[in-house]
């Protein structure tokens, strides 16, 4: 084979690449399409849409944005773990609900739910309700008041967290 035959088919065998991993992804969000359009994706080198809420002193990114046919927006968030057996943790639930309560806050439409999303597949809807509101706006309160003392580091628990040196043992 002539020299120019073996660029032309390493330069054919490249672009095959390109499109198949291109057709992967777009593949691979076709189930989410259930929720809606994407709207943005948070991604390491590339923010996300930042959410802000000046009321609540609140801010985030969630990891994905989906707008669906009435135009409302639907947090999700994507965990890496495994999903609980017991269905998603308390804390991914009020994160979702932060995003929630910061979608509605920045479109000025609510959510109907937002979706928390592990790493082998499993979600979870988190309904976006008065329940799920005050339990969020409680939180956000509690975290504003001054720290009370009433927890007690745990060695175990202490000794692997990433938090550690910043931490005043509120959340152990």
């Amino acid at each position: 084979m002539s020299p120019v035959g073996e660029i032309a088919l390493a330069v054919a065998g490249i672009a095959g690449v390109v499109l198949l991993g291109a057709l992967a992804l777009w593949i691979s969000w076709i189930p989410d399409r259930r929720h809606g359009h994407l709207v943005d994706v948070d991604l390491p080198g590339r923010a996300g849409t930042r959410l802000v809420s000046e009321r609540w002193r609140l801010v985030g990114r969630p990891d994905e944005i989906r707008r669906l046919p009435d135009g409302s927006w639907i947090p999700v968030e994507w965990k890496s773990r495994s999903t609980p057996r017991g269905g998603p943790w308390r804390s991914h639930q009020i994160q979702v609900a932060a995003y929630c309560l910061l979608v509605e806050e920045t479109t000025g439409r609510s959510p109907p739910y937002g979706i928390v999303r592990y790493g082998d597949g499993g979600e979870f809807f988190v309904a976006w309700d008065a329940g799920a509101r005050a339990a969020v706006t409680e939180i956000r309160r509690e975290v504003a008041r001054p720290y009370d003392g009433r927890a007690t580091p745990s060695t175990g628990k202490c000794a692997r967290c990433r938090w550690r040196t910043e931490c005043d043992a509120r959340a152990v």
